[in-house]
């Protein structure tokens, strides 16, 4: 392993890497990662190591790149939770180990119960990781731009406290690889619903000509977390753009809509 960038550090077995953040290693209480899309079998499109079995891949190759995942990180498969990732702001409690593996209507996860792994797909939204290590509660939120203008980062930071009795000030987050405001262009009706959620919308969005702006989801993100109580210096962002780095991610942007996903993977031990 090496650090990149020196923000999240980039794990290698064998073909298959992923990355991890420095501040919720202290400790060893939890597994957690984000995966890149080397190591697996899919090709084409979605080559190699594709997670999604939304997206049109062959379901035989997504599970091998599961099974993989899974083995490097020492995840039992059995219990792995996601969200159904409507680009909302629901948060859901995973109170037990259940069947039950796909909540529908949901975007953002959090638990307390070791054993569950936590888990959410991305090719270009924002993954956020959190991590409580006084009260040791974990969460994930998918953070689009809709579920960001939604607040979904806020909401789970509430539902943390609210069901677990975390404080902001010891939340750890990390705000994953994502498509950053070098690539990110959106028009004018994305770009006022900013302009309407966030005072500091100057901050967050830059004009590029014919209508178009520059939207940075990671400083929103952060901005939203500070303002939720969370200690700046606890976040930590990849600085990792999606549509950048073709060569480590899949990118919905990039390719035009047919491409494979990464994950965002947490679990209490």
């Amino acid at each position: 392993m090496h650090y990149f960038k020196n923000n999240f550090i980039l794990n290698q077995s064998n073909a298959l890497a992923w990355f991890t953040i420095p501040a919720f290693e202290a400790g060893g209480l939890v597994t957690h990662g984000f995966t890149t899309r080397h190591g697996g079998v899919s090709v084409n499109n979605y080559a190699a190591l594709n997670l999604g079995l939304h997206v049109g891949d062959k379901p035989a190759a997504v599970l091998e790149n599961r099974r993989r995942v899974y083995g490097a990180l020492n995840i039992a498969s059995d219990w792995v939770v996601t969200g159904e990732q409507i680009h909302g702001s629901k948060v859901a409690l995973v109170t037990a180990k259940s069947g039950h593996n796909i909540l529908p209507g949901v975007d953002a996860l959090v638990t307390n119960v070791p054993g569950i792994p936590l888990t959410s797909y991305y090719a270009d939204c924002v993954p956020l990781f959190f991590f409580d290590p006084e009260n040791v509660v974990v969460g994930l939120a998918h953070a689009g731009w809709r579920g960001t203008a939604q607040f979904i980062g806020l909401k789970t930071v509430q539902t943390m406290s609210r069901a677990f009795g975390s404080s902001p000030e010891n939340i750890l987050v990390g705000i994953g690889p994502s498509i950053g405001s070098c690539c990110y262009v959106v028009g004018e009706k994305v770009s006022n619903i900013f302009v309407d959620k966030f005072t500091y919308w100057q901050e967050l969005i830059q004009p590029c000509g014919g209508q178009k702006w520059l939207l940075n989801l990671w400083e929103t993100n952060r901005r939203m977390l500070v303002d939720a109580g969370i200690k700046a210096a606890n976040i930590t962002v990849s600085n990792l753009c999606t549509a950048c780095h073709g060569d480590l991610f899949f990118s919905y942007r990039v390719s035009g809509g047919i491409t494979g996903r990464m994950a965002s993977l947490i679990m209490i031990h």
